[in-house]
């Protein structure tokens, strides 16, 4: 079946089965990435174990805000 098929489908819904799928699609493009939210965890942990130990460069909320 093509897109416009599909589409097409999707017009002859009533207004609450059409907003269904339209909330189910934009979801489906909201899903993080399984890798990069694999990654952003481990450079959290990688972040938070530097700044307990004192090794992570930290910057002010005046440095980065002003006064």
């Amino acid at each position: 079946m093509s897109a416009n098929e599909i589409i097409q489908q999707a017009i002859d819904l009533t207004p609450q089965e059409r907003y269904l799928v339209i909330e189910s699609l934009v979801q489906s493009l909201n899903e993080p990435d399984k890798n990069i939210e694999s990654l952003w965890i481990e450079e959290s942990q990688k972040r938070l174990q530097e700044y307990n130990e004192g090794t992570l460069k930290t910057v002010s909320f005046e440095e980065v805000f002003g006064k």
